[in-house]
């Protein structure tokens, strides 16, 4: 019996954290899910993350790549979405340092095609766009709101800075409904194992089951405002449900230095952090951001959204999901 589908969306970034969480949202509430991803020789562990969530047999998945504009043409016109969402990026910050042209490439250009591949291809859809909290770098305010200056401290921050203000000038000048989401850090057991808070919680589990000794980090001393992707892909939804395109901070409006953070994963299975933890210069960054602090008013007024999930939360489900991997893997 042929399904009835409530409305397609197309998601790039599916094999990803946020793709994945989103893919999860959109399939309870009906859609048809179409998600593109780039064929590469480890193409098959890419779905992971979906397989994860136990939706991997439910999206459709299409070869495609952000930097072939003819590709995501055809794409557009075979799969005919209502709604499209770009979340595909070089997302890793200190790789952007190493790589800053692919980056700039893939996380700004890759956003232009996709923008343009909606304005030639599928004009009536809505388009969401993965901003980033990183495009405010060197904070000019204390408190970072939709309408604080920018100041990038990374090429991925610069990348995605060109993506959102490209999102703006499409809805702008070819009356797209384009909305960027300007989303502060926001973590999950799907967060990839580069990312601090997962590579925090993967050493924790590792160091509690006597597989590792210590936990190897850089600078402890930033602050972050942490979130739960489960939650944050909420708020892309309701974003593309607004009868206006606009653009919206996605935060909990609370920051937690690193270091705090590691205490919450150490506790959380009876480890003191400090006889475990070891400062190391290879994870500093070449330009720190120092201090991320969302304020999510707007979105909680125009979209009626708020974070579930506190941290505390978010870093012992993530410490129980390492554990539980390591026991797997040691039988």
């Amino acid at each position: 019996m042929l399904k009835l589908h409530a409305k397609t969306a197309l998601v790039t970034g599916i094999t990803g954290q946020d793709g994945a969480y989103l893919a999860e949202t959109l399939l309870s509430k009906g859609y048809r899910v179409v998600g593109i991803a780039r064929r590469s020789s480890h193409y098959g562990i890419a779905t992971h993350r979906l397989e994860w969530l136990g939706i991997s047999q439910d999206v459709e998945i299409v070869d495609g790549d952000l930097l072939d504009l003819g590709g995501l043409c055809r794409t557009m016109r075979d799969v005919r979405p209502q709604e499209v969402y770009n979340l595909a990026a070089q997302s890793f910050v200190k790789t952007s340092w190493d790589q800053p042209a692919l980056t700039s490439q893939v996380t700004g250009i890759g956003a232009v095609n996709m923008l343009e591949a909606v304005r030639l291809e599928a004009p009536d859809a809505r388009f969401y766009q993965a901003s980033s909290s990183e495009m405010y770098g060197l904070i000019q305010e204390p408190v970072q709101s939709e309408r604080t200056p920018f100041y990038p401290r990374s090429p991925y921050a610069v990348a995605k800075l060109m993506g959102h203000w490209m999102t703006v000038n499409y809805r702008e000048s070819f009356g797209l409904y384009a909305c960027s989401g300007i989303l502060f850090n926001h973590e999950s057991p799907l967060r990839g194992l580069e990312f601090v808070t997962r590579k925090v919680t993967d050493a924790v589990a590792q160091i509690k089951l006597g597989l590792a000794k210590e936990l190897l980090i850089g600078n402890t001393a930033a602050k972050r405002d942490w979130g739960h992707a489960r939650d944050y892909v909420e708020a892309m939804w309701l974003m593309l449900q607004q009868d206006v395109a606009d653009d919206y901070v996605v935060a909990t409006g609370r920051t937690v230095s690193v270091k705090d953070m590691i205490d919450v994963a150490f506790t959380h299975v009876g480890l003191n952090a400090e006889d475990h933890v070891r400062p190391d210069p290879r994870f500093m960054r070449p330009a720190e951001v120092d201090v991320l602090l969302g304020d999510p008013s707007k979105a909680r007024a125009q979209l009626g959204w708020e974070p579930r999930t506190t941290l505390e939360e978010m870093i012992c489900e993530m410490v129980d999901a390492d554990l539980a991997r390591h026991r797997r893997i040691i039988g």
